[in-house]
């Protein structure tokens, strides 16, 4: 497989690089920041790219920016990112994307040179491979952020009891106020919880669904 490697920490990079090379590998592009990848990418025309996430300027998200671009521009170079630390954000877009021939490991695991070599030809098959830790984490984020919790709280009022099964008429009762406000806030319920009309869902069942298993 032929592969371009993107790392700033020198002894990292090349202790992989040995590796990759070592499994059997032709490391066509050693880069040691996300510029120097982006700029010459394209030249080396690889099977995969693996990245660190984190590098120069800012050690904040440069390689998954250089990896979107990659993938704009080169879309079927399979893509896989490495990081010390759980990014669960860039994950939750990962997934969210529905991206194929995508990989996200901490750098730890290559380590078992055995399983990220695996890890490798499965992305590079088509297959996509999030570490289980950082799922475990961007689940926990996507918990946190349910969209319930955007809700003001007069709108969590009146979700509070469609969940108790009242009507429109009753709950502008219990809240002293028009059913045209009671129609108005549970318009907007919908709107952020993300639920268009649609023929085949009952809105009013599923916002309640969406209250009780936040």
């Amino acid at each position: 497989m032929r592969i371009a490697l993107a790392e700033d920490e020198g002894l990292f990079r090349q202790g992989l690089s040995s590796l990759l090379t070592a499994g059997g590998h032709q490391v066509v592009l050693s880069a040691a920041d996300a510029q120097q990848l982006a700029e010459q990418v394209q030249q080396t025309a690889p099977d995969l790219v693996i990245t660190d996430i984190r590098m120069p300027p800012t050690y904040t998200g440069e390689g998954f920016q250089a990896a979107k671009d990659i993938r704009r521009r080169m879309p079927d170079v399979a893509i896989v990112l490495l990081s010390h630390h759980v990014d669960a954000q860039g994950t939750i877009e990962l997934l969210a994307a529905g991206r194929h021939r995508i990989g996200y490991l901490l750098k730890q695991r290559v380590l078992d040179f055995g399983m990220f070599n695996g890890v490798l030809e499965r992305v590079q098959a088509g297959e996509s491979v999030i570490d289980p830790e950082v799922v475990s984490e961007a689940l926990a984020v996507r918990r946190r952020r349910h969209p319930v919790d955007s809700l003001t709280p007069r709108r969590l009022d009146v979700l509070s009891l469609m969940a108790q099964g009242y009507s429109n008429a009753r709950i502008a009762r219990e809240l002293v106020v028009t059913e045209a406000a009671v129609a108005r806030n549970i318009g907007l319920i919908f709107d952020t919880l993300d639920l268009p009309p649609d023929p085949n869902i009952h809105r009013r069942v599923q916002a309640v669904l969406e209250y009780l298993n936040q």
